[in-house]
C-alpha cells in the first residue's frame, strides 16, 4: 500500500476497530464521522456483512476505522461464520477500539463483548450511542457511570450518530490516542471499497428496507456489468441472489412492484454517488444454499481469509 507524505509535526495514523452488537449504530456512527455514506444503514440486524473501511484526516493524522459485522451469536451458516471471523480479525488488526453500546441499556451482549475486549483495556473506548433517547439529559452522567463500572476500559464518550451530537471530543478522544506514523491511504481517500461493492451495498440496502424479517438473510447482490449508456448515462446491471426459490415472487412484488420500488430508490442513491444519470436494470435469480457454502460465498466477493 502506497505511504502518503504528512505534514512536518507530529504524524500520528492507526486504524480503530468498530465493534458492538447488532442495531447499536455502528453503521451509522460510521457514516457521521466519515461524512458521507460509506457503509450501509438499516433497522434490521446483520445488514453489514463485510469489513469496510472509513478514512479521515485530520493535519498530518490519518484515522482509518473500520466497520464490522454486528457479534455473531448464530454462527451455523457458513456466513455466520465469516462474519465472526470478520469482527475478531478487526479487533485483533486495530490499534485502538471503539465499542459501540446503547446509552439507553446495557445488553448482556454487551457484557460478552467487554468480556472479550478484556485484554486491551488502555486501548479501547466505549461510545454510549442513541443519547437523543434518553428521556432526560440528567440520565446522561448515571448511565456513564453504570457503563464505566461495567466496562475497566480507557475512556467513554456519549454520542448521538444519527443527531451527529458530540462527535467532535469523540474524534478528540481517538486522535490523541493514534500511534505515530505516516497516512496510509491517499488524501481525500474515504474508504477502500471500490464502486462495484458500494453499488451493490446501496441496491441491498434498499431490498432490506422494503422485505420482511425472513427474507434479507438469504439475498446478496452482484453487480453483473457497469458501463454507459449511448445516451451518456451509468449503465448497472445488477443480479439478487436469492437461497431460496419460494422468495423470489416476494421480492418481485406483485405485479413486480416491490423490485420497482427497490431499484427506484437505489436509482436515486446511485446518482448521487455516481454523480450522473443511472440506469438500473435487476435480475432476481436463485442460487441454492449460497450462504452455506464457502465456495459460494468467495465467488460472490466474500473474503474468506
Amino acid at each position: 500500500m502506497e505511504t502518503v507524505e504528512t505534514d512536518a509535526g507530529q504524524a500520528r495514523c492507526g486504524y480503530i476497530a468498530i465493534v458492538g452488537r447488532p442495531n447499536v449504530g455502528k453503521s451509522t456512527l460510521l457514516n457521521a464521522i466519515v461524512g458521507e455514506k460509506v457503509s450501509i444503514v438499516t433497522p434490521k440486524a446483520h445488514t453489514t456483512r463485510h469489513r469496510t473501511l472509513g478514512i479521515i484526516n485530520r493535519a498530518n493524522c490519518q484515522a482509518i476505522f473500520i466497520d464490522t459485522p454486528g457479534l455473531q451469536r448464530d454462527k451455523k451458516r457458513a456466513l455466520h461464520r465469516i462474519m465472526a471471523r470478520t469482527v475478531s480479525q478487526a479487533i485483533a488488526d486495530a490499534d485502538l477500539i471503539i465499542m459501540v453500546i446503547d446509552a439507553t441499556r446495557i445488553f448482556e451482549e454487551d457484557r460478552r463483548l467487554g468480556r472479550m475486549l478484556s485484554d486491551r483495556p488502555g486501548h479501547t473506548i466505549v461510545v454510549l450511542n442513541k443519547i437523543d433517547l434518553l428521556h432526560r439529559r440528567s440520565e446522561l452522567l448515571g448511565r456513564l457511570q453504570a457503563a464505566a463500572q461495567e466496562f475497566p476500559f480507557a475512556a467513554f464518550v456519549p454520542v448521538s450518530a444519527r443527531k451527529r451530537e458530540n462527535l467532535d471530543n469523540l474524534m478528540e478522544e481517538i486522535f490523541s490516542r493514534l500511534p505515530e506514523g505516516p497516512a496510509l491511504f491517499p488524501h481525500g481517500t474515504t474508504t477502500d471499497k471500490d464502486t462495484r461493492f458500494r453499488i451493490a451495498e446501496i441496491i441491498r440496502e434498499k431490498l432490506l428496507a422494503a422485505l420482511n424479517r425472513e427474507v434479507p438473510y438469504g439475498l446478496t447482490v452482484e453487480i453483473e456489468h457497469l458501463g454507459e449508456t449511448e445516451e451518456g448515462q451509468v449503465l448497472v446491471h445488477a443480479l439478487i441472489w436469492l437461497d431460496r426459490e419460494s422468495h423470489k415472487a416476494i421480492v418481485i412484488g406483485k405485479e413486480g412492484k416491490v423490485l420497482k420500488s427497490v431499484g427506484r430508490l437505489a436509482r436515486l442513491d446511485l446518482v448521487e454517488l455516481l454523480g450522473g444519470r443511472v440506469h438500473l436494470e435487476l435480475w432476481v435469480k436463485v442460487r441454492e444454499g449460497w450462504s452455506d457454502s464457502e465456495r459460494e460465498l468467495r465467488m460472490l466477493g466474500f473474503d474468506m481469509s
